[in-house]
Formats: C-alpha cells, structure tokens, sequence
C-alpha cells in the first residue's frame, strides 16, 4: 500500500516521502468502514513539528511512521454493523496519508455534502482546528477579536470568527499571508506586526478575545495586555511551556484557555459554514499536487515552511 512515511535518513536528518510497502489496515470489522483515499491535506505545522523533531514529533526510535489528519476517501467496504454509511459516500477523515484507512463509523469523519469541493475537505482537520479555537474564544456579536498568525488555521479562523459575528483583526509578520488575508476579506483590519509594529498598532485592552496561532516565544504578557478586563486568552501553537506574568493577569481577571484538538460537532459546524458559503477553503490552497511529489513538499516544509500555504496530495 501506498503511504507518505516520516523516516530518519543516514545523517540522522528526517524526511518524508511515498513508500509503497507500506502494510495496508486490516478490516472493516462490525462497525468500521474502509475508504480509498481520493486526497489528503498537509497539517503544515503538526507534521513540520514532526520533521524537525518538535516537542510532540514521534521519536527517532519508532521511525518510520507516518503522521496526518487531513484525508478524504471514498467507502469500498462496509463491516456488518454499520447502519448509516455505504459503498460510495464520500468522507472526510482523520486518518494519515495512506492509500486505504479504516476507521469505525463513529469516528472522527464526516459524510461530505454535494455542496463540498472533496479537495477542499482536504483541509477540514486545520479548519476544524480552527473552528475549535473560535468556539473556545466564544465570541459575542460585535466583540472584537485579534487572531495572531495567519498561517492555514488563522486564516481559517478569521472567517470562523467573523461567521459568528466577531469584529476581526488579524496580525502577521508575512506580507504574504497578509495580502492573502486582504484577499480574503473576513478582517475588519489586517495589520503587519514585523519590526515595532505590534507596539504600533495593537493597543492595549483594545479586544475582547485574543486567538494566539503563532506561538511566538514570550509573548504571552503581550497577548495579555491586548486583551480588556475579563478577557479571554486561548492558545493554540504548539508550545513546551507557557509563561506570564502572574499579577497581570489576575488584574485583568483574565480566562487562558489551551485549544485542543476538535471532534465531530466542530467537524460538522465547519461543513455547514463551507457549505452555506460561509467559510472559503479554496483560497488558501496554494498547491493541489501528485502525492508522488511530496518529498519536494516536505523538503519545503521542513527547510522553509514560511513559503507553504495549503497543500493537497491528489491519490
């Protein structure tokens, strides 16, 4: 079976590259299906975590191994039990990026609606990651949310934010990823916070919610200081600890919130926005490419993540 597989090369540098050994999941059994993956999205921060041997990368010990969240597959088999799925859906799917996946019916998927681009659903995992942050955010109609990073899920959760009713500001200190923002339109302001800008432009106690998606080194007494009294911080990069300065935020009365993963209703909540209109994916893919050209992708990725975007493997 094919399967993009993360591996530790000679000089002890990791990549990832299509394999086609890789040995196929056995099953469906009573209540699982079986998908043949039609395509599958790369989680650009998650798997350069593990290309560069992050904090929650898999270690050198049990490589080879592959790693994803972003698949989209078409049901070849159902087990015995399952009731409300068949041959032929199309789902997306929190599975690695193999050629088959197995999951239980119950698992963390989703039927896709005619009115969803199955490429688009490509990206569902980050979308819904950022679907979780906002819920986590909770923002009220007319609040005023800053979202820091504007990489895939930022973007993503501008649009959330502003389906909900939120007052956006995004930050970066990407051109790039700004003009994409612009393009995109969900930001009430799109501000560049390279050299002084964040002392510039963002103004202490000015927003409601901040959504942290940089993970930028000490900068949570920053993010603190953004927010007004009673504000709520939720951070979502990944991160080996988290510091701030105790007493500023007990002024503030502040809510810190640590984002996780996302389930079946966030899943669902993001099909029903992209569905409606509501929500764009396609902007930000950048690349819908052969799965056999991912090692020149997760060479980019691992090197010069800045440059990625979303990215698309077509099985």
């Amino acid at each position: 079976m094919r399967a993009l597989v993360t591996r530790l090369r000679d000089d002890h540098i990791r990549e990832k590259t299509l394999v086609t050994d890789w040995p196929e999941p056995e099953g469906p059994e009573a209540h699982e299906i079986k998908a043949r993956t039609l395509y599958s999205g790369v989680t650009n921060g998650t798997e350069r975590n593990g290309l560069t041997g992050g904090n929650y990368a898999t270690p050198d010990d049990r490589l080879p191994a592959g790693w994803g969240y972003q698949n989209v597959g078409q049901i070849v088999e159902v087990g015995s039990d399952v009731t409300h799925l068949e041959v032929g859906d199309v789902l997306y799917i929190s599975a690695d990026h193999m050629e088959y996946a197995v999951i239980p019916e119950a698992g963390l998927l989703i039927k896709l609606p005619a009115e969803v681009d199955p490429k688009h659903a490509a990206l569902f995992g980050m979308a819904s990651v950022a679907m979780r942050s906002c819920r986590n955010a909770d923002p009220r109609m007319g609040e005023r949310v800053l979202i820091v990073g504007q990489g895939c899920i930022g973007q993503f959760a501008a649009q959330i934010a502003h389906a909900m009713g939120a007052r956006v500001t995004v930050c970066d200190v990407d051109p790039r990823r700004l003009n994409l923002a612009r393009k995109v339109g969900a930001a009430e302001m799109v501000l560049d916070t390279s050299g002084d800008g964040w002392a510039d432009h963002i103004e202490e106690g000015s927003f409601d919610a901040v959504i942290d998606l940089a993970g930028v080194v000490d900068m949570e007494d920053q993010l603190i200081k953004a927010v007004r009294h009673k504000g709520r911080v939720v951070f979502v990069a990944g991160r080996f600890k988290v510091s701030y300065t105790f007493n500023l935020g007990q002024g503030k009365e502040i809510t810190l919130k640590q984002n996780s993963h996302f389930d079946n209703s966030d899943l669902a909540e993001l099909c029903h926005l992209v569905a409606r209109g509501s929500v764009y994916i396609g902007p930000i893919i950048q690349e819908i490419i052969p799965v056999s050209d991912a090692k020149r992708l997760y060479d980019t990725l691992r090197d010069t993540s800045g440059d990625l975007m979303g990215t698309v493997f077509e099985w």
